[in-house]
């Protein structure tokens, strides 16, 4: 699986907002998470389309989460910036079909999601900005063999 470069910096811009008090403005979250402030306010737009963030015009305005930083997952974030976390030459596992040795493939990726979404639907907001992950993704992320490259 492939993170890209507008979720990643979704989420880093998000868990800014979560960990910050009140309105933000949109270059201090670029500066303390180094995204270009172009790039970032776009992303900040799919985010406000999304209902996550919230922004405010002015010499108090910037930019603020339109919902509890627990009730936001890493997997809202993700899919307001790129659409569905997973999908298959740009359609959905479920809609795939392969025949003859393929044919079991579809289930190999529906499982991928489902493994994907078992990480990314379980950590909020809140916990990024807490600096804590839920137990079950730390023990995930404290295998070793998650860290080797293959």
């Amino acid at each position: 699986m492939r993170i890209s470069a507008k979720a990643d910096y979704a989420v880093r811009a998000a868990a800014e907002l979560a960990a910050g008090d009140g309105m933000v403005k949109g270059d201090a979250i670029a500066q303390a998470q180094d995204i270009p402030l172009r790039f970032l306010e776009n992303i900040l737009g799919d985010l406000r389309n999304a209902g996550i963030v919230r922004s405010q015009r002015g010499a108090d305005g910037g930019y603020t989460l339109a919902l509890p930083a627990a009730e936001v997952t890493v997997a809202d974030v993700i899919r307001a910036v790129d659409g569905p976390l997973a999908s298959v030459r740009g359609e959905r596992p479920e809609h795939v079909t392969y025949s003859g040795a393929a044919e079991p493939l579809a289930q190999v990726w529906i499982a991928v999601r489902a493994n994907l979404r078992a990480v990314v639907e379980h950590v909020t907001l809140a916990d990024l900005a807490a600096g804590r992950l839920p137990a079950a993704i730390g023990s995930l992320a404290a295998d070793p063999d998650a860290w080797v490259t293959r």
